[in-house]
């Protein structure tokens, strides 16, 4: 079974915070423990030193023996025992018997001797310290220190304090009890916020999961609630912004579906109606040629809807590569004109701009030349009879703009959004233009977009219509420049 964002976010969140409680409390044990057993080995000290101070103020140094007034110093040493919670006694550094204890009799220790390698160390050192049973004194752990008492440079006797190391051990396990239950109300609560932080962050991302299972199928009013301006708020608008693309491109191309069945279906039924009727003999022989005639043009305009789809299709796969060359923009606004001059002559129409200066740009000449063919056959077209088509040219900050301009009736402020969508024709074109598809100023604007290039539609209604497009100018090499320089200095 496959674990949810939500689990294992929660999983690994939860694991790091157990992992660092862990980490802090095993760090916390051995640090409380090193400074609990340092602590309680200098209070031992310290107490040591104090009791070998007390002892060698109450006892008297003979030739030969060490005489001490042990009342007294066994007060003093039952004083600092319960102080310190500790035992405190005197052992004699030349035999190893202890001489006076806090204990009150019978003491274990006067039972035992302690063994000559501790008294020298405590001769040699100065000191002793150590966690054991002091040579079988003690029949479990002690903390032991013990300190020389000097007469005149001489160790004469040495002062042990100890103290039982089970005490130290059950404050240790106090304070780590404390600890896990201190840390134990924390994790809880820890968890619990983890929980609904959890949810919430992952909240967003099942609306989006839930949105796209409405996506698959074919549902795209879904959208994510942004409730943020985070990483997941900027994702979930994001998301949206697809989700909004996304519906466009479905709703562009179940129009562009529906659209090619339509321009396809309609040449098709009338090819078919018409070859048909020649082969069952309902057309009479001699009206074949005529109806020949009309399927020879619905082949053809089938022939030009399918050669338009595969260079939109060509240009929007990022397929259509350029050949960019420096040529006269006006030479070839001027040679696509003459190729219509019989419509133009008989619809009377008066050509204005053709005179103008060469004008170079930086383009593919087939690819722009198809610009020009579709933006003058819409304004022989559309121009109404005895009007005019006027074509400018103009540069400005390293582009060229080339504008085809038309009378007659334009297009309304409605029309003028749609022009340049796929297979869209308007009502009056419909019934002047009907062997066109609707694809010629899509693919315009593809190929103008496809050079850096912009292009615009302006038009006034019952007067006229204006198309006006961008392309590169063609940098002149420098030599050039130099050389008509050159020439132009008088000699």
């Amino acid at each position: 079974m496959r674990k949810s964002l939500f689990t294992k976010y929660f999983s690994v969140c939860a694991a790091i915070i157990m992992l660092t409680v862990t980490a802090l409390g095993v760090m916390l044990l051995v640090l409380t423990a090193q400074y609990l057993k340092s602590d309680k080995l200098q209070l031992l000290r310290d107490n040591a030193q104090e009791a070998a101070v007390l002892a060698l103020s109450n006892s008297q140094i003979a030739a030969d023996s060490l005489r001490i007034d042990k009342a007294q110093v066994v007060g003093y040493f039952s004083l600092l025992s319960t102080a310190i919670n500790a035992d405190v006694y005197m052992v004699e550094r030349s035999s190893g018997k202890t001489l006076v204890c806090s204990h009150k009799a019978p003491c274990n220790h006067t039972a035992y001797l302690v063994p000559e390698s501790i008294l020298k160390t405590v001769e040699e050192t100065g000191s002793y310290q150590e966690l054991g049973r002091l040579g079988g004194i003690y029949t479990e752990n002690y903390y032991t220190v013990g300190v020389p008492m000097k007469v005149g440079g001489t160790v004469v006797a040495v002062i042990f304090a100890s103290s039982s190391a089970a005490a130290l051990l059950t404050m240790t396990a106090q304070t780590v009890r404390l600890f896990l239950v201190s840390s134990l109300f924390v994790l809880m609560a820890t968890f619990v916020i983890l929980y609904f932080v959890s949810q919430r962050l992952v909240r967003p991302l099942r609306e989006m999961l839930e949105a796209t299972q409405s996506f698959a199928k074919g549902d795209f009013t879904v959208r994510v609630p942004i409730e943020r301006y985070d990483e997941i708020g900027k994702l979930a608008m994001a998301f949206n912004n697809m989700a909004t693309s996304l519906a466009s491109q479905e709703a562009s191309s179940r129009s562009f579906v529906a659209n090619v069945s339509h321009e396809l279906k309609t040449p098709m039924t009338t090819i078919a109606g018409f070859i048909d009727g020649i082969l069952d003999g309902t057309i009479p022989p001699e009206k074949r040629d005529q109806y020949l005639g009309i399927v020879s043009q619905e082949v053809k305009r089938l022939s030009r809807l399918v050669r338009s789809m595969l260079g939109i299709a060509r240009i929007e796969a990022g397929e259509m590569k350029l050949v960019p060359t420096d040529f006269d923009i006006v030479e070839i606004v001027c040679r696509t004109v003459f190729t219509f001059e019989r419509q133009i002559e008989e619809k009377h129409l008066e050509m204005r701009g053709l005179d103008s200066e060469k004008v170079i740009v930086n383009a593919d000449v087939d690819l722009i030349h198809q610009v020009v063919y579709n933006l003058v056959e819409n304004a022989v077209k559309f121009s109404n009879d005895g009007g005019y088509i006027e074509v400018s040219f103009s540069a400005e900050g390293g582009m060229v703009s080339v504008s085809v301009r038309n009378s007659g009736e334009g297009l309304s402020r409605e029309e003028l959004p749609k022009v340049f969508g796929r297979f869209y024709k308007t009502d009056r074109s419909r019934s002047v233009d009907k062997n066109g598809v609707g694809l010629g100023l899509h693919i315009v604007r593809s190929i103008i977009n496809l050079h850096g290039g912009e292009i615009l539609v302006r038009s006034v209604e019952n007067e006229y219509c204006e198309f006006r497009f961008t392309l590169p100018a063609a940098k002149a090499p420098q030599g050039l420049f130099r050389k008509a320089e050159k020439k132009s200095r008088p000699e």
